[in-house]
């Protein structure tokens, strides 16, 4: 900071604390002579600090963090840099902190909320606004989408690069909540590669849905139709493919033994195309399984899905319990 903002900044302080001071020596003056009254401000003390806004963080955790405390003169108190101490607390996004009388102080706080975990050799909470901004406990209790795909010292070292990943992410998870898909199948997982895209994993059995890059409004719109068409098959896909760039309205449906393929009302088998449907914006017609020539149920390869050949599970329960590595 440069010797005239340091001044400004000194200059500010003062006139905030004469401001105080004026207000309670005409509060304090309502009752006694201004001598007494000015005497009176002189040794006036912090009774109390009250806070505002609480959910995640506690006025103990707090009062721990801030260098002002009850007993202190309430006009001498740097309110500045309790604010600042304060808001290094991880659940805090932002405070205010007011003079008020009686002495005290009264203190706004603004929380963070968590939209998402991030696996970052661990794993982290993550605000709306792509902040990683603690370590998950248990005690958090949070059932939350996960983000894979970012590495640690990516991160850490190309923040830059890695954050519109992270940030496309948590637009998918907002949309998903708003186009009301929860209801439909829940999203655990978003896998995030700079290359393949994303992939997302959704529904008690975790179904792999490989949406590739672009488009995603419109590709959300058809998952939506595929996953109610299924639904009211009573049939799991184990992957769903929406990242055909030839032809981005096709959806082709993977069972655990076979491929199948979504068909517009009134194609035939001749005019499908392997592992893919055509749907176009018509109404979805009833599944149809394709198997290689000759492959019976029994003798289909089972594929499952998941990162890298793992199935990887829905995220549920109250919490998650991590160990093992530093905070990023």
């Amino acid at each position: 900071m440069d010797h005239k903002a340091e001044a400004g900044a000194r200059g500010g302080r003062r006139r905030r604390i004469g401001r105080a001071a004026f207000a309670i020596l005409l509060a304090a003056g309502a009752g006694a002579g201004a001598g007494q009254a000015w005497h009176a401000l002189s040794e006036v003390r912090i009774r109390t600090v009250r806070f505002e806004g609480l959910a995640r963080a506690t006025a103990d955790e707090l009062l721990a963090l801030s260098p002002v405390k009850p007993g202190d003169h309430l006009l001498s108190a740097d309110v500045d840099a309790m604010q600042h101490a304060l808001e290094r607390h991880p659940w805090v996004r932002q405070v205010e902190v007011r003079r008020r009388w009686p002495p005290r102080l009264d203190v706004k706080v603004i929380e963070r909320t968590a939209v998402a975990l991030v696996d970052l050799a661990g794993l982290y909470l993550v605000d709306g606004e792509a902040n990683v901004f603690k370590r998950a406990a248990a005690g958090d209790g949070l059932d939350l989408p996960l983000v894979t795909g970012i590495g640690r010292n990516d991160y850490v070292q190309r923040r830059a690069a890695v954050e519109p990943l992270l940030s496309g992410a948590l637009a998918l998870a907002r949309i998903w909540r708003e186009a009301g898909l929860d209801a439909a199948a829940e999203l655990s997982e978003i896998h995030v590669d700079p290359g393949d895209g994303t992939t997302i994993y959704v529904g008690e059995e975790g179904t792999q849905v490989r949406l590739g890059s672009g488009d995603l409004p419109a590709k959300l719109v058809r998952l939506r139709d595929v996953l109610s068409a299924l639904r009211a098959e009573g049939k799991k896909a184990e992957v769903l493919h929406l990242e055909n760039r030839l032809h981005p309205s096709w959806v082709a449906v993977q069972f655990a033994s076979a491929t199948g393929t979504l068909r517009a009302q009134g194609q035939t088998d001749e005019s499908v195309p392997e592992r893919a449907g055509g749907m176009g914006g018509r109404r979805i017609a009833p599944l149809h399984v394709n198997r290689p020539q000759g492959q019976t149920d029994e003798s289909a390869p089972e594929r499952v899905g998941g990162v890298g050949g793992r199935r990887i599970a829905p995220v549920h329960g109250q919490g998650v319990k991590v160990a093992g590595s530093r905070e990023p």
